[in-house]
């Protein structure tokens, strides 16, 4: 129920670092709905693919956030 923007994005990254290691910190955050099979499972293939045609044309996810742009 809660909106995909940069407060959100802020509030994730605070909670984070106030319970992780600093080696476990995270430092990208996007919002999406997550590609699943019939019975549910993660489609892990599809994320990488989408990952990799995004990063060869240096473009972003709609709501991408990163920690030092925050």
């Amino acid at each position: 129920g809660h909106r995909p923007d940069a407060a959100t994005a802020r509030a994730i990254f605070a909670a984070a670092n106030a319970r992780l290691a600093p080696y476990q910190k995270i430092r990208r955050l996007a919002f999406a709905a997550l590609p699943k099979t019939i019975s549910g499972k993660i489609r892990r293939a599809e994320l990488r693919a989408d990952e990799r045609r995004r990063h060869a044309r240096g473009e972003r996810a709609e709501a991408e956030f990163w920690l030092d742009e925050l």
